[in-house]
């Protein structure tokens, strides 16, 4: 379950369950979605509008139903993005299931209806087990102090109280896997980076290390050879230059290749970058790369992440789609993405500085660029080559 609203382009986007409001326009969001559920207080306020009840009980039906609704709001919208801990949310459900029995009991049937905001914050923040136990203990105590005021509104309050609070626990549900599912996130990129960091640390030592060693075991005969044997130093800085310069262009090769961008890893890296900016993602499977050129799936992962980018910054697309197809052309095998939004695209006359650079970049591996406006959104297609040049004489 997500709260929508619509960017600065018109276009509709999504404020995810489980996660903190990150804006202004989030928490606006956010509190409208769970404000609209308050229609229930209709009843309440109506009857403390009325006059049919003394000064000190008006008085004191406001302050209770005013604390009732500030605890409820605090449970329910804080506990999506920041949960609170098992102690303070018992504290506050307490609180609710306190104020709604008094409420109701002391004021009469009008304030039934604070029963279903006491299941919906049992759903929502309290255990499985917890809430399948304090779920239905709401509903029949709503029921047994109805039947001293309105029984027939309690018989019609009953079902909708135990329905929107098991409801309720779904949504709690999906909000707790939610957060999970972010933690392990982190967590598992935060695996990764280290795994990298282990990586690169293993493979500096490996170029470097022996290297390195050789260089200070020839420096260390030089300075014992210079004084009487000048012609043999001389080789030995010789040799010293030879391997510093092998040296550097194995670490020139080595950087080179974790600078190159990997198409599936930039797949999964659209995945994430889409979902987070609310876009639905339609993207291909494991992609099949046998055979195509390193300078090729570069070039082309270059092309996913510039076109993604700008899907999510300029576009204010709600949907894009990812195909990635092999082609066979005269010149040979082609490996063609496809990037296809339905915003309304950037503001630009022409095309940006990113464009340009990436047209350069296929280019230089052999492959094209073409990128336009549709009818209703924007598409971009990079194509390098897959394999070596067809012979077209010998096929012929």
């Amino acid at each position: 379950m997500s709260a929508m609203t619509e960017d600065r382009y018109g276009m509709p986007t999504h404020t995810p369950v489980g996660w903190p409001p990150r804006s202004r326009r989030e928490l606006l969001v956010k509190t409208l979605w769970i404000g609209v559920w308050l229609v229930f207080l209709s009843s309440p306020v109506e009857d403390l509008a009325d006059g049919g009840h003394s000064t000190a009980a008006t008085v004191a039906g406001s302050l209770g139903l005013a604390v009732f609704v500030g605890v409820y709001l605090t449970l329910v919208f804080r506990n999506m993005g920041r949960p609170f801990s098992p102690r303070a949310v018992l504290g506050l459900g307490g609180t609710l299931a306190v104020l709604a029995p008094v409420l109701a009991y002391t004021l009469g049937s009008a304030w039934l209806g604070l029963f279903v905001y006491l299941s919906v914050a049992f759903g929502a923040t309290l255990p499985l087990r917890a809430a399948y136990w304090a779920i239905p203990a709401a509903a029949v105590v709503m029921y047994l102090i109805g039947m001293h005021s309105d029984e027939t509104q309690a018989r019609g309050l009953f079902l909708l109280v135990l329905l929107i609070g098991f409801a309720m626990t779904g949504v709690g549900q999906l909000v707790r896997t939610t957060i999970e599912l972010r933690k392990a996130r982190a967590t598992v990129a935060q695996l990764a980076a280290n795994e990298e960091r282990l990586r690169l640390a293993r493979d500096l030592h490996d170029l470097l290390g022996h290297s390195l060693s050789l260089i200070t075991l020839k420096s260390e005969l030089a300075g014992r050879m210079l004084p009487g044997h000048p012609d043999k130093a001389a080789q030995q800085v010789a040799d010293i230059e030879q391997v510093s310069r092998q040296a550097l262009v194995d670490v020139r090769e080595a950087v080179t290749g974790y600078r190159r961008p990997r198409l599936a890893a930039e797949l999964a890296g659209t995945q994430v970058a889409l979902t987070a900016a609310g876009v639905a993602a339609e993207l291909p499977a494991e992609p099949d790369l046998a055979d195509v050129p390193e300078e090729s799936e570069s070039a082309l992962a270059w092309a996913l992440r510039e076109a993604v980018t700008n899907v999510v910054r300029h576009s204010g697309a709600d949907r894009c789609t990812v195909r990635l197809l092999r082609r066979q052309t005269l010149n040979g095998a082609v490996l063609e993405l496809a990037v296809e939004d339905n915003g309304s695209g950037g503001s630009g006359a022409g095309p940006g500085n990113g464009l340009t650079g990436l047209t350069e970049r296929l280019e230089k591996a052999g492959g094209t660029l073409e990128a336009g406006r549709l009818k209703h959104g924007f598409r971009l297609v990079a194509r390098v080559p897959a394999g070596p040049p067809a012979d077209v004489g010998s096929r012929a």
